[in-house]
Order: structure tokens, then sequence, then C-alpha cells
């Protein structure tokens, strides 16, 4: 085996000079933190923001030992509760673990749990109406949006419940009224929309709420409501994907190949959406988009 080739001396002294001024960005973070000059979620959000900033490649243990009377025992005793290893960096969290962060962090420094709207899309046979229904039956203080449609109601379905049947006059005039987030024509036929009155009375009202959705419905929202946090589902892998598609039986092979090649282009879109959740264990998957509908807020 041949020895490793010995970079050049300008490499390493750029090298040394690089990682000296990334320990000392990191120093100038956590001293900031300890004067009270910033807070600990203002550097977990810059963080999550930016991959490359000095606040991304922060120890999260670093971050909370900098945090005015936290010492590393209740430091370590505190991360194993939001089970997050001593290894780890702020950019380097998950879904799940950042969302707990940020809740312990923020109530610490007095803040609140501010409700929000998150819209749940992903490409075809993902599991959307699968893990939508059960966050329907596990937690109902959940807000899930109702649909309005033109068309009529199938046998057991209920109106309210899975859609709002109305006429076209009426989504004519929802349309005209600017009372739709987004809608559209399905398979060149009946009209869907997503009613925004029943969404706004609900935040108002300080419930969380969900709305799943296709990946253009999505982007219609995001221009209505930019505030809303849109959270792309994506399956472990292509072969699962193929294989749930395919095993469900309810496709001819023509239209399972159609169906494939649009997921293709819509798996292409997730970095559009502001978190992605791995659809490998429904009530997973579930928790994670459940943990996303609040969002700690500094009172300041």
């Amino acid at each position: 085996m041949s020895p490793r080739p010995t970079p050049p001396e300008v490499d390493r002294v750029a090298a040394s000079r690089a990682a000296i001024a990334a320990r000392r960005a990191r120093a100038a973070v956590k001293n900031a933190v300890a004067s009270k000059e910033r807070t600990a979620s203002d550097v977990l959000a810059v963080g999550w923001a930016d991959a490359a900033s000095p606040e991304a490649s922060l120890r999260v243990r670093e971050l909370l030992t900098s945090v005015p009377t936290l010492g590393p025992t209740r430091v370590a005793r505190v991360m194993a509760q939001l089970d997050i290893a001593e290894s780890k960096r702020v950019g380097g969290l998950g879904v799940r673990q950042r969302a707990k962060l940020r809740s312990y962090l923020v109530q610490r420094e007095g803040g609140v749990e501010q409700r929000r709207l998150v819209v749940l899309a992903g490409p075809t046979a993902v599991g959307k109406g699968t893990v939508s229904a059960y966050i329907r039956e596990n937690y109902p203080d959940i807000h899930l949006s109702v649909s309005a449609t033109t068309r009529s109601p199938r046998p057991g379905e209920i109106d309210g419940v899975h859609y709002y049947f109305v006429s076209d006059e009426e989504f004519d005039r929802m349309i005209e009224q600017n009372e739709l987030l987004e809608w559209a024509i399905v398979h060149n036929s009946y009209r869907y929309g997503t009613p925004r009155p029943p969404i706004d009375a609900a935040l108002a009202a300080g419930r969380r709420v969900m709305l799943e959705i296709d990946l253009q419905g999505a982007r219609l929202v995001r221009q209505a409501m930019p505030e809303a946090v849109l959270v792309f589902l994506l399956p472990p892998t292509w072969e699962e994907l193929v294989r749930r598609l395919i095993g469900r039986g309810t496709e001819s092979a023509a239209e399972q190949t159609r169906r494939l090649e649009t997921a293709r282009v819509e798996l292409a879109a997730q970095d559009e959406f502001d978190y992605k959740v791995v659809n490998s264990d429904v009530a997973t998957a579930a928790q994670e988009v459940v943990e996303l509908t609040t969002v700690p807020t500094a009172v300041g």
C-alpha cells in the first residue's frame, strides 16, 4: 500500500489558517451567547438557515454550556432528554431534534409557541393520505383542512368531513371573494380548492393546522400564505416508492408508468420545501410532521 502523498506546504498553511478562523468564529458565537448579546435560539435560526455558518458548525453541547446558568451537568441531562448525542453539531440535527431543542431554548428565554399552518406534499404513492389519516386519528387537536369540490359526494362521504361539496356557482363565488388558498381542475372535470376562512379561524383560535395537498397546490399556498411551512414527504428509497405504487394494484401498467414518471419530476422539487420527512414508518413520520406545527417565538 503506497503512502499518502504529503499535501504541499501552502495547502497545509491555508488549511491551518481556515481551521483557526473557524474556531475563532465559533468562540465569538459562544461569547455572544454567554454575554447575552445573542440568544441561543437566534444561533439555532442562523445555523439552520446557513449550513456554512459558524453557528451551524458549533456543537450543541458547546452552545448549551454557553447559556448562562446552564452548567455541564445540567447540559448533559438536557441533551439526554432531547436525545441529542454529545458529538452533534447544530447544523446536523434532525427534524425532531431541531423542534425539541428550539422549543426548550425559547421557553427558557421566556418565549411562547406560535401555531402555524403546515402544508404536507410529496410524490404519488409516498403515503401522504396514510400519514394524514394517522394524524387525524391520533392527534385530534390538529385541525386538518378540508377541501371544497364541485363533484357530488360518493357513498359514505360526509359534507364538511371529507369535503365541502359545493355548486359551481358557490365555487365561483369563493374564487371571486379570494376565499380559496388554491384551486385546480382535476381530470378535466371537477374543481377542487382549499377554503381559507376555516384555516384562518383555526389559527386565530390557537389551533395547529395541517393541509395535505399536491405539489402544485403547495406552491400556490406558499404564494397566498408565505408564512406557511412546507413539508415534503419522502419515501425511504426510490425502490420502495415503486413497490408501494405497484403493490396498490389500483392502476393499469400504463398508469403506473405515468405515475412513476410524474413521481420522478415531483421528487426533483423537494428542495423547494422547508422541511423533509422520510416516511419509513407512518407513526414516526406523523409525529415529525405534527412537531412542525408549532414554532417557539421569543418574547421581546
